[in-house]
């Protein structure tokens, strides 16, 4: 993933936004006292995932679901899948496994939300409602040059979406933070249609850190920079999810990346068990007793 990345990552201040004031209302609106928790990477494929895999696995996915609970699913972002595909990928997977699946590239590039788009994703959604209850939560991420000049479409594609699949929703335009009349605008269509906002946590890309929540879910996206600081970044991520859980959040999804995919398993480990420490979560860490090549120790 090369969005965000820089060449000296060192001289980045990677310190965490203090959170939007609106957040904390948001959270104490309808709190929990059982925060569900997902932690996962973009990809299972072995060719990115260099050394995650035993030698001889036969199947990726079905490997790859016993080690994580989630998957960030980028590759409905290319392709839309028969229906059939996706209920291979539900019956291969443990019961408690969630897939978080891109909206296709037609959808948010192509026709940028505009006329026949209704189409597409009826299309889509035709087939990824085959993942039944492991459908975890859909994400729509816009190009980095949809401006707030096409507001309109996003209000239509927001207010049109069913309800009853939750979504989640990425804008990387900084034309979207840096006008505080639209940007209320936009928290409060999402907040209003009970629609997640994606936080981007990437090098280069400090200007989209918005911290703002708009519903019980927090949808994380983390890019590491290949770097010794991936790893006290995730530390203060893991404090201030920490804070989240103690004021209600209902549901966590944190996915890893890399721009060297290979070492996201690395940091998604190392995220696992600080959140088992300190947020008592029970998740399973990564190769903790599969005899893959990448061990613990590794763990730092």
């Amino acid at each position: 993933m090369k969005f965000g990345s820089v060449d000296n990552p060192e001289h980045i201040d990677f310190t965490l936004p203090p959170d939007h004031p609106d957040t904390l209302k948001t959270l104490q609106k309808n709190p929990s006292d059982n925060t569900k928790v997902y932690v996962g990477c973009a990809k299972w494929n072995k060719a990115d995932l260099k050394g995650f895999y035993p030698r001889g696995t036969k199947d990726e996915l079905e490997y790859y679901s016993r080690q994580f609970n989630s998957i960030e699913l980028n590759a409905t972002f290319y392709r839309i899948f028969p229906p059939e595909q996706f209920e291979k990928w539900h019956d291969k997977t443990p019961s408690d496994f969630r897939f978080f699946p891109k909206l296709n590239q037609e959808i948010s590039h192509w026709k940028r939300l505009n006329d026949g788009v209704a189409t597409v994703v009826d299309n889509y959604l035709y087939s990824a409602v085959n993942l039944k209850e492991k459908l975890g939560c859909v994400f729509l991420q816009m190009h980095n040059n949809f401006a707030p000049k096409d507001f309109d479409r996003v209000i239509y594609f927001i207010e049109s979406w069913p309800k009853e699949i939750p979504l989640a929703v990425e804008f990387r335009h900084t034309g979207w933070y840096n006008d505080e009349a639209i940007t209320e605008d936009l928290y409060q269509l999402l907040e209003e249609n009970n629609i997640s906002n994606i936080i981007v946590d990437s090098a280069g890309r400090r200007d989209i850190m918005h911290m703002r929540l708009t519903n019980s879910r927090a949808f994380v996206r983390y890019v590491g920079a290949n770097h010794p600081s991936d790893y006290t970044r995730l530390d203060d991520w893991v404090e201030r999810l920490k804070h989240w859980k103690a004021n209600g959040i209902r549901e966590i999804d944190f996915f890893v990346h890399q721009n060297i995919e290979k070492e996201s398993p690395l940091l998604s480990a190392y995220l696992i068990k600080k959140l088992n420490a300190e947020l008592g979560t029970d998740l399973k860490i990564p190769n903790d007793d599969s005899g893959g090549q990448q061990k613990l120790l590794w763990i730092i």
